[in-house]
């Protein structure tokens, strides 16, 4: 179980980088679909399987198809969008000192945390992770966070409707 648990986070890890470092949007989502599913498996290992399959449904099958339909229509009839090198100087070395000083900083956490010891295994509640207990939170304890998301979304689609609206296809 150790060695899924190593897989998937590297596995999540490099999903993350490939998102960041893809030159093409759709490379992007791809990337993100690879970490999506990776956080499946780290769910799968830490015996969330509802909080697995809602990951992959919603994450990796709705909002992807959603994020690759927006990139359908921001591009429409143009070139391929490919990055290329930022326009502000410093910017590369910049994000190289933030990743390597954040790097530092979650060792140092884990470190002091404890990291490699073992931990004692505490008992779940009953009902822990089920169907149920997890609405039960998301639709009263986390519902102004469930709204915002929802909202967030929301506004993000009208956004790509306004500004394909605003050129003539």
């Amino acid at each position: 179980m150790i060695a899924v648990l190593w897989i998937a986070g590297a596995l999540a890890v490099a999903g993350a980088l490939g998102v960041v470092i893809a030159k093409t949007p759709v490379h992007s989502v791809i990337s993100l679909v690879v970490n999506i599913l990776a956080l499946a498996a780290l769910y799968l290992s830490l015996h969330a399987e509802f909080m697995a399959l809602i990951q992959v449904i919603i994450y990796a099958g709705a909002i992807m198809i959603l994020f690759l339909f927006v990139i359908a229509l921001l591009t429409a009839r143009k070139d391929p969008v490919e990055r290329s090198e930022g326009k502000l100087e410093g910017q590369r070395e910049l994000g190289i000192v933030a990743a390597v000083t954040g790097a530092i900083l979650m060792t140092a956490v884990a470190l002091s945390a404890g990291f490699g010891r073992p931990v004692a295994q505490e008992a779940l509640p009953s009902g822990f992770g089920s169907p149920a207990a997890f609405g039960r939170e998301l639709l009263t304890t986390h519902i102004l966070s469930f709204e915002l998301t929802a909202f967030v979304l929301m506004a993000a689609v009208i956004g790509v409707v306004v500004l394909v609206g605003q050129r003539k296809l």
